[in-house]
């Protein structure tokens, strides 16, 4: 009789799925449905064909890339998935690539959490809640009581962690649509540990997710802690992407010599694969301290005239669709803008969308 009635039961919920037309849950756990976006798809990823589900690049990538830019790879930086529910208490579980959960200027909650978003009634992203890791894997209550309602949500995974699985649950009541990928060409992002997100407070708080969310994109987030240096192996990587966008945002990670020699090549990389897509060069960020180390401003001024002595070259050649962003704006004047003088915190992460997004959005609606 309990095989016969557990039977009965699984054709409901799927009976209930069909009738409401959701994705089909997995059977409920006390009175809770658990769904798992990999039934429908996840932003943020480039290609398919990765060996792991959230990794950043491709399955052949390994052993072509330098050994620390694929390990960097396996994180889910940039990664979300959307959702519609009438939940009021929405859940989560997840486990992780490693049990390192936290770095010592940059939260678990950054590195290792999931982070939660909805749409309010303007459409606009609003945030509502981060899930706290506890261990390489976690349960945790998203948002509990919320004003009821039917509303989109985001989710974002983990920054500088691999996400192994993730379930969303909520009461089996409840309707829930996992929704499918945006059909819409991404912005990709290029870059060091700030592309990939040191030091956000949260897995939405990186500059890209920001813009992401601005402009209405899906993004990319293809920043290799300490190893974004416009290598040729990565511009043939990013050649086989078919963006909006690119944002190429590596000086931190260079000095001005490998700026001379790389940038060029690079940059006709891409422009020979995809002729008319925008590429966007990036000048290092001012460090926050450098006001008081005269080698740090210097090596930022050597990087600055670097590139732009390459981009003036570049539009000097004939390539065209090139947009450039000055660095000395990226985190203010102030000094405030950082964690440790190089890595954003939130209100550094803020700064540098706001700026970012003046050349952007202009190359959108163009």
């Amino acid at each position: 009789m309990k095989n016969l009635s557990r039977r009965h039961f699984l054709h409901g919920v799927a009976a209930a799925a069909v009738l409401t037309h959701i994705p089909f849950a997995r059977a409920a756990d006390d009175g809770i449905a658990w769904h798992d976006p990999k039934d429908t798809g996840i932003e943020g990823k480039g290609w398919s064909d990765t060996k792991r589900f959230y990794d950043r690049l491709p399955g052949k990538a390994e052993g072509v890339v330098r050994g620390a830019v694929w390990n960097l790879s396996r994180h889910s930086a940039g990664m979300c998935f959307d959702f519609e529910t009438d939940a009021t208490t929405i859940r989560a579980r997840w486990s992780l690539l490693s049990g390192s959960l936290a770095m010592p200027h940059m939260p678990a909650t950054g590195v290792s959490g999931l982070d939660l978003y909805a749409q309010d009634e303007k459409g606009t992203w609003r945030w509502v809640n981060v899930a706290k890791p506890t261990g390489q894997k976690s349960e945790a209550t998203l948002i509990a009581n919320i004003r009821p309602g039917h509303r989109r949500y985001r989710v974002y995974l983990p920054l500088y962690n691999g996400a192994e699985s993730v379930e969303i649950g909520v009461d089996s009541s409840a309707k829930f649509k996992l929704m499918k990928p945006r059909d819409v060409k991404p912005i990709v992002f290029y870059g060091t540990s700030i592309t990939h997100g040191a030091c956000a407070s949260r897995p939405g708080m990186p500059h890209p997710a920001i813009l992401g969310r601005w402009l209405d994109r899906p993004v990319l987030n293809l920043g290799f802690s300490g190893n974004g240096k416009m290598e040729k192996e990565v511009a043939e990587l990013l050649a086989e992407l078919d963006p909006c966008i690119y944002v190429i945002d590596c000086l931190p990670n260079m000095d001005s010599k490998l700026v001379s020699e790389r940038i060029d090549p690079f940059v006709r990389t891409l422009r020979k694969a995809r002729p008319t897509t925008p590429i966007v060069l990036v000048e290092d960020r001012i460090n926050t301290d450098a006001h008081w180390l005269p080698a740090r401003a210097a090596h930022h001024e050597a990087n600055h005239a670097a590139l732009r002595k390459a981009y003036a070259n570049l539009k000097s050649a004939g390539v065209k669709h090139l947009a450039y962003i000055e660095g000395r704006p990226l985190l203010g004047d102030d000094g405030e803008a950082a964690t440790d003088g190089s890595h954003p915190s939130d209100l550094g992460f803020m700064r540098q969308a706001e700026h970012m997004n003046k050349t952007l959005a202009p190359l959108l609606k163009g």
